[in-house]
């Protein structure tokens, strides 16, 4: 099954717009429309303009960070900041759909099967499957058969990155894994600034 948006189909027009009418348009859709294909057709037809990201990029050399633009009910829109070299760890959503647009860069995504899973002792097995590459002309989405993945902005990309995630549900944790370890366990997740707003505990290093 495809992991992106490469089906061998004929591209729709694109438009590339500000961030602000990006996410109106979103808030457009319908409750009852906003499913997995109906905002991937929305991510492929219009693409946020790199520039008025600005006020919501925050960098830091220690690891990626998470930047709140928008949340309702229904969706949030974070924007990812990548330094080359960073990656996320194993990670779900909490089975919640997710999609990503690249406005900045590129990265790799690789998907994970998770096999004998035992929930009492938090142990797992993973085995890594497909993998795909985004940018601003692929974007991707999480397939709900194997939600499990690990974003990575590898050092042969030549540069930072910045990625567009929205996520319905919103959810406050997540359940990361170890290969190494054959563990997985919950962790609680926060913005490193909500929008435009730097949080109090994040630092820029």
């Amino acid at each position: 099954m495809p992991t992106s948006f490469d089906r061998g189909a004929r591209p729709p027009a694109v438009q590339r717009i500000h961030i602000d009418d990006w996410v109106k348009k979103l808030t457009a859709i319908h409750e009852g429309e906003f499913t997995l294909t109906r905002v991937e057709e929305f991510i492929r037809e219009n693409q946020v303009l790199p520039e008025s990201l600005a006020p919501y990029l925050f960098y830091t050399k220690s690891h990626y960070t998470r930047n709140l633009i928008y949340k309702c009910d229904l969706f949030e829109v974070i924007a990812l900041c990548w330094e080359s070299g960073h990656v996320s760890r194993i990670h779900n959503h909490r089975d919640q759909n997710c999609w990503m647009a690249v406005p900045i860069g590129k990265l790799r995504v690789q998907n994970f099967r998770v096999e004998a899973r035992d929930p009492v002792n938090g142990k797992c097995s993973l085995v890594p499957t497909d993998y795909y590459d985004m940018d601003a002309e692929r974007p991707g989405v999480v397939r709900p058969e194997e939600p499990v993945h690990q974003v990575l902005n590898l050092p042969e990309f030549g540069g930072r990155a910045a990625t567009l995630h929205i996520y319905s549900r919103p959810y406050s944790s997540c359940e990361i894994y170890s290969i190494e370890k054959g563990a997985y366990s919950d962790v609680p997740l926060h913005y490193s600034s909500e929008y435009g707003k730097l949080s109090p505990d994040e630092t820029l290093l």
